[in-house]
């Protein structure tokens, strides 16, 4: 009997370690638990109903092609280069509206192209110097805006060098990375894209098979010419607020998918490609045109329509 007992003790002693155990994992998966668990979310700050009155109902940022601009150039009035492409879109819209209703910004950049095998050397700033000075400023001026008027809505556009880096910045607006929410973006208005694929925004008249340029020689990197393909998740969703406007003859857009040269494509084939001008073509109808209208033209008139709908800001 007295083996029998103390059997019974130790099965018993067992039993009582076993809850114990029990007990106690239980017990600190409820703290973990409760610890883990989200507290009240801090209150949101009420929406903005009202702006400073100097802030337009629409800020329009306009982003010049490579040559067309310069690091000095005057924001409300552009002089670098009179024949401009996007002086013949933002030029329109200024005398259009009040500045009240729709204020119309260039972003001043250097807007070069440094061809490293050009003989005698050009002095030229490299093309990743120009891209990165452009999408800063123009950043900062979204950013600047955005900050002082909370009910400001932006047009945003841009050509050739320009449109890529307008392109770079909404598609960053539509990963929800970008200086502005998407819901603040009205749209976004490119002209000869370097890094344009089918597909992504809304092609506006002819719509060639072709890419950019970018895209063709993705990943190719020397002397400042850093080609950087596509972009990652395209225009995420501020795709349906993109247009984009490609001639069927621009070796800028609408290079041959990939391309039969590639990355074994020379610096000189390539830096050749991607400083050919066929851009003065788009302010006539060769090269593109619809209902008879150049792109510049019917870049205006799309972008007059989004100011003309755009709410008035109190």
């Amino acid at each position: 009997m007295a083996a029998n007992g103390r059997r019974a003790l130790n099965a018993l002693g067992i039993a009582v370690v076993i809850a114990a155990i029990i007990a106690i994992v239980v017990v600190i998966t409820l703290i973990i638990s409760i610890l883990r668990r989200p507290g009240p979310e801090a209150p949101r700050p009420p929406e903005a109903t009202e702006q400073d009155p100097s802030c337009p109902d629409v800020q329009v940022i306009s982003v010049p092609g490579t040559w067309e601009s310069a690091a000095n150039d005057d924001p409300r009035n552009p002089r670098f280069n009179p024949r401009s492409l996007m002086l013949q879109v933002s030029g329109p819209l200024d005398k259009r509206y009040s500045a009240s209703r729709a204020d119309v910004w260039t972003i001043p950049y250097v807007a070069q192209f440094h061809n490293p095998v050009a003989v005698p050397p050009d002095g030229q700033v490299t093309y990743q110097a120009s891209r990165q000075q452009g999408t800063d400023r123009a950043v900062a001026k979204i950013t600047e805006v955005r900050n002082k008027c909370p009910l400001t809505g932006f047009v945003l556009m841009g050509f050739s060098q320009g449109a890529t880096i307008m392109g770079n910045i909404t598609a960053q607006i539509g990963a929800g990375t970008g200086p502005i929410p998407n819901d603040r973006l009205i749209g976004t208005g490119l002209i000869s894209d370097s890094r344009r694929v089918q597909g992504e925004g809304r092609a506006i008249g002819p719509d060639p098979a072709g890419e950019g340029v970018e895209v063709t020689f993705a990943g190719f990197s020397a002397f400042g010419v850093d080609l950087e393909g596509k972009r990652k998740g395209g225009f995420g969703d501020a795709d349906s607020k993109v247009v984009t406007i490609c001639g069927t003859n621009d070796p800028i857009c609408n290079q041959p998918r990939g391309g039969l040269l590639g990355l074994a494509t020379g610096l000189p084939q390539v830096v050749s490609t991607v400083t050919q001008n066929s851009h003065a073509l788009y302010g006539t109808t060769r090269d593109w045109s619809l209902d008879g209208k150049t792109a510049p033209q019917w870049m205006a008139g799309w972008a007059a329509g989004l100011v003309d709908k755009a709410p008035k800001t109190k």
